[in-house]
């Protein structure tokens, strides 16, 4: 059995840099022993990770926005350790097990519903966000396509959004570091104006922005017409695009238009559902229903990878047909793994049994009086939330809004400042942000608004000291 529990920790760190090439990240930063410093972990519990030496660090990001309830959850790990004892894995093409089919019951039970519309009737699983956003999107463009509809062949996705590394969801993404390399091999998306708040104009308020982005969207629609097969957007936050806000006004707006151009809406609640907003799904802030919903990270309370695409039944019955090559052939090897089901339902069930989005409203509180003072910081150009989110836009002016140089890399010094006190706080560029899990404590929240402080200040001093 291999364990880095007990281990020194600067050896299991050198163990790692020789094996590893780690995710998302620049291995030099990783390998100068410096500038993005790795942290080894050899358990987790509740709101902490803790390294082989013994030494805990808060996790405020939710390992990658997934967990929801706290690392090691004895409830989850119950029901996955009983799955295993009975079926770890079959084949779903052709084969059904309980957990996938009580999990698809109960999504579509909770999913959101809007009045006069069709319900989200089917589930299609996948392994994780970026696949469930392909299913989403091959799903839209098929579906035309077997009716007939040979031009449908566009999506339309906002600038600023974020849908996973695979080529096609990379392709519905607008973020330049992400998308700029592999540009040459990506199909043609079209961009709509972000509704982000952030960006409204002296005098607007968050409404009105979203009111000026769906008139883009519109415009958008009207010179596409008959071409654009869907329309893809996280509801309510931009996470990855640094964590940008916008009010619900826009998804309202974009369903109507949607519905207009005959056009699918593809709602993104990834990182964004389970009660990551302050509602269980986000789109249920503007009481839209999207045709296909893509779900992931905290679908399984961040234990296992899982994602699932709920789709309608016009969708669904678009497939039926004699002909193989109407059918939804999308598989993967793992598609609806008991072992990822068990850890959902658990999930689900304390999601329900804890009433966990009504004492989130408690913590989401809490987290918002701990962020306010930060506002008045002269390196802080904005603090945003939307429920269990926090974020901070940090600017070389923060009245101005001026942006620091990209050269001195607040964000990462923040990073490591924070991490030297014990949080774990990855930025996205220059924006520091709160995603903690559901469990975190009064003393947590503390340590986590004092280092944000401490870290910015620091990173500042540390840019200015290296000019």
């Amino acid at each position: 059995m291999i364990t880095n529990v007990g281990v020194d920790a600067d050896a299991w760190r050198a163990r790692d840099l020789d094996v590893l090439w780690h995710p998302c990240t620049q291995m030099r930063e990783h390998l100068d022993g410096h500038t993005l410093p790795l942290l080894p972990v050899a358990r987790g519990e509740g709101a902490w990770l803790i390294g082989p030496d013994g030494r805990r660090t808060l996790d405020a990001i939710s390992s990658w926005w997934t967990n929801l309830f706290g690392h090691a959850e004895p409830r989850i790990a119950a029901a996955i350790a009983r799955q295993a004892n009975t079926l770890e894995h079959v084949i779903l093409a052709g084969c059904s097990h309980a957990p996938a089919v009580e999990l698809a019951e109960r999504l579509l039970k909770i999913a959101p519903r809007e009045i006069g519309r069709e319900p989200l009737a089917k589930v299609f699983y996948a392994d994780n966000g970026s696949a469930g956003v392909e299913v989403a999107l091959k799903m839209a463009f098929h579906w035309f396509r077997n009716r007939g509809v040979e031009g449908r062949t566009k999506f339309i996705a906002l600038d600023n959004g974020y849908h996973g590394e695979t080529l096609g969801a990379l392709a519905v993404g607008d973020i330049p570091l992400y998308r700029r390399v592999y540009a040459p091999l990506l199909a043609e998306a079209l961009f709509a104006p972000s509704p982000d708040a952030y960006l409204r104009e002296p005098g607007e308020t968050p409404a009105d922005r979203a009111r000026r982005a769906a008139d883009g969207l519109r415009e958008l629609l009207e010179r596409h017409a008959g071409e654009v097969c869907a329309l893809i957007l996280e509801p309510r936050v931009q996470c990855a695009g640094g964590m940008r806000m916008h009010d619900p006004l826009y998804l309202t707006l974009a369903r109507e238009l949607c519905d207009e151009h005959g056009v699918f809406l593809i709602a993104d609640e990834i990182a964004v559902g389970f009660g990551r907003t302050g509602t269980l799904f986000a789109s249920e802030q503007s009481a839209v229903q999207p045709d296909l919903m893509c779900l992931s990270k905290g679908l399984t309370g961040g234990a296992l990878p899982l994602a699932a695409v709920l789709a309608t039944q016009t969708i669904y019955d678009g497939f039926l047909d004699a002909s193989r090559e109407k059918a939804f052939l999308h598989s993967h090897s793992y598609t609806g793994n008991p072992l990822a089901c068990a850890a959902a339902l658990a999930s689900l069930d304390i999601l329900e049994r804890d009433d966990v989005i009504v004492r989130n409203r408690n913590t989401s509180a809490r987290m918002a009086s701990l962020a306010a003072p930060l506002m008045d910081h002269p390196h802080v150009a904005d603090v945003r939330q939307a429920g269990m989110i926090v974020a901070f836009e940090l600017a070389r002016d923060g009245r101005a809004r001026t942006p620091f140089d990209p050269s001195e890399r607040i964000g990462l010094r923040a990073y490591r400042a924070a991490l030297q006190r014990g949080v774990l706080l990855r930025p996205l560029g220059d924006v520091l942000y709160w995603m903690p899990p559901y469990c975190i404590d009064e003393d947590a929240l503390q340590l986590l608004a004092r280092t944000t402080r401490e870290s910015i200040d620091h990173a500042i001093a540390e840019a200015n000291a290296c000019a």
